[in-house]
C-alpha cells in the first residue's frame, strides 16, 4: 500500500511545506494589499487598482483577520473596496447611455408610515411626500433612469433579467453594496455603489447628493453628443 511506501513520508512533508509557503505568501500578499490601500487613502489616489481589487477579493479573509488583530475596523476596508470598485468602473459607466442604466433604492429609505404597496417590480411610490423618495425619483426618471424601490437582492435579479440594464447604481448599507457589486461582477454588469449614512431596516438615511454625483456621470457628454 502507498501508506506503507517509503515515499509516503517525503510526500506528506512536501505537502506540508507547500501549505506553509502558501500561507506565508497569502500573509505577505495581504500585507502588501493593505499597505497599498493605506497609501492610496492617504494620498487620495488609487495605486495599482486592478492588483488591489483582485488581492482584496482573493485575500479578504486574511486581510480582515489582520485588521482585527491590529484593532482596525474592517468596515473601513469594505468602504475602501467600494470606492475602488466605483473608480475602476467609472469610465465604462460614463460611456453607458442613461437609457441603459437603472437605479435600485432600498425600501428602508421610505417613511415608517409609507402607504406604498409591494408589486412584482418592487414598491410603487405614491408621492405622498412623507419622505424624499418621490421627488428624487421624479428627478432621476426625468434624466432617463429606470428607478426601482426594492426589498432585496431577489427583486434586483428579477428586474435585471426583465429589463436588461447594462449598468446600475445600487443604494444600501455597507455590506449590501459590497455584495451587490460582487454580484454585478459575476453577471457582467457595470455596478456603482452608494452607501447610506445610517444602517437599519426602517427609515434609513441617504445623502441624495452622493447618488446624484454618480448618476450624472457621463450625462453632460452624452447630451452634448446628442446636440451635434
Amino acid at each position: 500500500m502507498f501508506l506503507s511506501s517509503p515515499l509516503w513520508t517525503p510526500f506528506m512533508t512536501l505537502i506540508g511545506e507547500i501549505t506553509v509557503l502558501i500561507i506565508i505568501g497569502m500573509f505577505f500578499g495581504a500585507i502588501v494589499v493593505m499597505t497599498i490601500a493605506t497609501l492610496s487613502v492617504r494620498n487620495g489616489e488609487f495605486y495599482f487598482p486592478r492588483l488591489m481589487k483582485s488581492g482584496m477579493v482573493l485575500l479578504e479573509g486574511m486581510i480582515k483577520g489582520i485588521c482585527k488583530f491590529f484593532g482596525f475596523d474592517d468596515k473601513d476596508l469594505v468602504s475602501f473596496f467600494i470606492r475602488l470598485h466605483n473608480t475602476m468602473n467609472m469610465k465604462t459607466f460614463e460611456e453607458t447611455p442613461v437609457k441603459k442604466r437603472a437605479i435600485f433604492l432600498p425600501q428602508c429609505l421610505r417613511a415608517g408610515d409609507c402607504p406604498a404597496r409591494l408589486t412584482p417590480e418592487g414598491l410603487v411610490c405614491r408621492r405622498c411626500k412623507r419622505c424624499a423618495i418621490g421627488s428624487e425619483i421624479d428627478a432621476y426618471e426625468a434624466m432617463g433612469y429606470r428607478v426601482f424601490i426594492v426589498p432585496g437582492s431577489t427583486f434586483i435579479k428579477r428586474m435585471v433579467k426583465q429589463y436588461h440594464p447594462e449598468a446600475l447604481i445600487g443604494v444600501g448599507c455597507l455590506m449590501e453594496i459590497k455584495e451587490g457589486l460582487e454580484l454585478c461582477d459575476r453577471i457582467g454588469l457595470i455596478g456603482m455603489g452608494v452607501v447610506t449614512l445610517k444602517d437599519g431596516c426602517v427609515e434609513t438615511v441617504l445623502d441624495w447628493n452622493d447618488l446624484m454625483e454618480i448618476a450624472e456621470i457621463g450625462l453632460g457628454s452624452e447630451s452634448a453628443s446628442g446636440n451635434t
